[in-house]
């Protein structure tokens, strides 16, 4: 095992976050700005703890696979920086590449959820603590001093007149509700979505948490489809797969109609829109007049939806995932060579990953006004 391919690819995930994380809280390149020791810390503050539970997650996974004896690689990390000239996270997250092939239902279940149990569990300990150490109100000076003018109540003005690049909302989902009302000493202390990148802890956090719930959606090799396919079988998991394929789909469709402000636009790009339904759809079906029906109906139902009622919102951004999906990463699941079901006691770990889906899912990821 070449584990020096492992390390470096590691440091240099831990580089990129730490310079997005400069660029995310304090707005600043390192390229083409002088950090200070303080700023360089709290975009330490940013990398570490994001970079550490996507560590967590993959060796949940990786000690897993060992206990079976499969022959597993180390955790591949994949940094991303795009020197300063746009917005990244620093990291597209890390993966564990299995050499063998899983014996049962069991194998597939265990080495899919350890990790984003594992994951999870860190995230808790990274909210937990950002939420019981948050900052004064002011502070958010420190970052925009041009907020002063407004004093504390600076969301009533600050948010009116930014271009789109500035005027970016990180969206949110229930666990940070819950620890929003129920850890904070004072919820008027947490930031909203318009300043929350600026806290180093929560970001990274909630970004956690936002990696989670995609591992976990119930698809082909992601850790959601393996916990599912291992419950219920191969047999249901093909049957339900277009229905909840469907679902993201559904979402992801309904804000790019949200985001269309006439029906001439509407009907110029319906067509390409359609083309990319089939397209995203033919993994599902065999037949292609199934897979041009089931593309119509998702379209016909959005356009119903929106028309009847408009102020439905969804997010686009899912679009992009959905691509992703069918393309590269795969809808249906690999059959194991047993496929004996799982017993009691994972099924009820099943119910709490899915509970850990549903506290984890953003529907609205990152939102531009």
């Amino acid at each position: 095992m070449v584990w020096w391919k492992h390390l470096l690819l590691f440091i240099l995930t831990v580089m990129a976050t730490t310079f997005a994380g400069a660029e995310w809280i304090y707005g600043k390149s390192v390229l083409f700005s002088e950090l200070t020791p303080e700023e360089w810390k709290g975009s330490l503050m940013y990398s570490i703890p994001f970079v550490g539970i996507l560590t967590i997650h993959e060796f949940g996974h990786y000690f897993t696979a060992k206990y079976y004896k499969l022959k597993v690689t180390l955790p591949y990390f994949l940094p991303v920086w795009f020197l300063s000239l746009g917005p990244s996270l620093g990291t597209f997250g890390a993966f564990i590449s299995i050499k063998s092939r899983l014996k049962s239902r069991k194998e597939f279940f265990d080495v899919g959820v350890s990790g984003p149990i594992a994951g999870f569990l860190a995230a808790l300990v990274v909210l937990f603590y950002g939420f019981t150490h948050l900052p004064p109100p002011e502070y958010i000076f420190q970052i925009h001093p041009e907020y002063q003018q407004w004093g504390l109540d600076y969301a009533k003005y600050a948010y009116e007149n930014l271009n789109e690049g500035e005027n970016l909302t990180i969206g949110t989902n229930l666990l940070f509700q819950f620890f929003t009302y129920y850890v904070a000493p004072d919820p008027s202390l947490v930031p909203n979505g318009h300043e929350l990148m600026h806290y180093p802890f929560l970001f990274s956090g909630l970004l956690a948490c936002f990696f989670t719930a995609l591992n976990l959606m119930p698809f082909g090799q992601l850790d959601g489809g393996h916990a599912l396919y291992s419950i219920i079988g191969r047999k249901w998991f093909n049957k339900i797969l277009p229905y909840t394929f469907a679902a993201l789909l559904f979402w992801g469709g309904l804000g790019l109609f949200s985001a269309i402000d006439s029906n001439e636009i509407l009907i110029t790009y319906a067509p390409f829109y359609v083309i990319y339904l089939y397209l995203v759809s033919m993994k599902l079906f065999k037949d292609k007049i199934t897979i041009a029906l089931y593309a119509m109906s998702i379209f016909t139902l959005q356009f119903v939806i929106t028309t009847i009622y408009p102020d439905v919102v969804g997010y686009e951004g899912w679009l992009f995932w959905v691509f992703i999906l069918s393309r590269f990463l795969g809808l249906h699941h690999p059959p194991a060579i047993n496929e004996k079901g799982v017993d009691t006691k994972r099924k009820f770990f099943g119910i709490i990953t899915l509970i850990i889906f549903i506290l984890c899912f953003t529907p609205t990821p990152f939102i531009i006004n």
